[in-house]
């Protein structure tokens, strides 16, 4: 028998290797289709449990925010019950703080007026004219001696308490400012000038004369440097009249503002109406008493001490 000898024609190989190429695709396309699908399901399943671990976190993120947010809120509260309750304890600390202050200002102010007082004469402020009595041996510790050109007729030597003169010097410029004459008369005089006064009015005028317009020795305001007879020109030198003058006019309603009171009014209980006689008491007593309309000798005493410690202010 004769063997068949098959030899593929070229096309036949091309054909051949071609359905073998087809069939070596088809298989690794369907390897790779197959694994392709297999990593899908693994990536769809991974995605499945990432989206539950997202939904997760986000229901915890909810959770969390929702408690972070009362959280947040109870501190708020608790904080501004914290701050209301400091805010009160610094108020009453500054009020405890502040009684402190008004308490240790007080005791300081108490001793400010203890201090001033000490320096005071205790005696400026007393009711000498025929009530307290001054010693041979009192004298102000302070005089000063009063210009010429503020004494009358510039021949004598007139004193007045140092810390006095500031005052009436300002009650003399003043004076002269509103074209009033007014001058000083008299002003210190000592316990034995007083009493050798005294001696003499009671000689030219008799001693129940002298009595009523002249005080003994010490019973004298001016022994204690603070007072002073003003007299002004047209008088001929003497004092009677003076109630009459344009000088006597202007110290009723200007003196107080100078710290300076008439002594021995009209109608006083003590002497004679002397319009002349004026005693330096300080600005805040003489104010007082003018604007009550009152009078120095009918005040108690011991409403007149309170102002012995501002009586040079």
């Amino acid at each position: 028998m004769e063997k068949i000898t098959w030899k593929p024609s070229i096309t036949e190989w091309v054909l051949i290797v071609s359905i073998v190429t087809i069939v070596i695709m088809g298989i690794y396309g369907h390897n790779r289709f197959k694994k392709i699908s297999e990593n899908n399901i693994v990536i769809s399943q991974n995605i499945d449990h990432l989206s539950q671990e997202i939904i997760s976190l986000q229901t915890k993120l909810a959770s969390t925010t929702s408690d972070l947010s009362v959280s947040i809120k109870q501190n708020h509260v608790n904080l501004s019950n914290a701050l209301d309750k400091e805010i009160k304890n610094v108020g009453n600390i500054e009020q405890k703080l502040g009684s402190y202050q008004k308490e240790v200002g007080s005791v300081s102010n108490t001793v400010t007026t203890l201090q001033k007082l000490s320096k005071t004469d205790p005696q400026l402020l007393q009711k000498y004219s025929k009530v307290f009595f001054l010693n041979e041996y009192y004298a102000p510790v302070r005089l000063d001696e009063i210009p010429k050109e503020y004494i009358y007729g510039n021949t004598k030597i007139l004193k007045i308490q140092a810390d006095v003169w500031s005052h009436l010097k300002n009650l003399f410029d003043n004076a002269k400012k509103d074209n009033i004459e007014l001058y000083a008369f008299s002003a210190y005089r000592s316990f034995n000038e007083q009493s050798a006064l005294k001696k003499a009015y009671a000689v030219t005028y008799g001693a129940g004369s002298a009595n009523q317009f002249s005080a003994d020795q010490g019973y004298s305001e001016h022994q204690i440097g603070t007072t002073l007879d003003f007299i002004t020109t047209g008088l001929g030198g003497n004092l009677e009249g003076f109630e009459k003058t344009k000088a006597y006019t202007w110290l009723n309603k200007n003196a107080y503002k100078y710290g300076f009171v008439i002594s021995y009014p009209e109608n006083n209980k003590f002497y004679v109406f002397e319009p002349w006689h004026w005693r330096y008491v300080g600005i805040k007593l003489a104010t007082d008493l003018y604007d009550a309309n009152a009078r120095f000798y009918d005040w108690d005493q011991r409403k007149i001490d309170e102002y012995l410690v501002n009586i040079f202010e």
